[in-house]
């Protein structure tokens, strides 16, 4: 069955991405990291943006809301950390929490 926004599950090098944009993007960010020009880069990073909501019995009455990043890494030119997403079509749930990821953490998301 084709996914709702056209995006092929994609395997490289034994790793697992949402789509073939998202694995294009990885071996791009790999071939950097060999080079020296970013550190540290980390895959499906989860941010929690409301924690979940329990009762006094500690009852589960809303589950957290979080962003899961795609990439998370160093860039040495730029002097800091960046948090990536491989944006094929953005949901207007994925706009809400990138505005929540600037408000909440101070982090703006680099779209690529």
């Amino acid at each position: 069955m084709p996914s709702k926004y056209g995006n092929r599950k994609t395997t490289l090098n034994g790793v697992k991405f949402d789509s073939h944009k998202e694995a294009q993007r990885y071996a791009q960010l790999r071939l950097l990291e060999r080079a020296g020009r970013i550190t540290n880069l980390r895959c499906q990073v989860k941010y929690i943006l409301i924690p979940a909501q329990r009762d006094q019995k500690g009852k589960l009455l809303e589950r957290e809301c979080s962003y899961v990043a795609d990439f998370v890494y160093f860039d040495l030119t730029l002097g800091r950390e960046v948090v990536e997403d491989a944006k094929g079509y953005r949901t207007d749930a994925y706009k809400l929490k990138k505005k929540m990821m600037l408000w909440f953490h101070g982090i703006q998301i680099t779209e690529t």
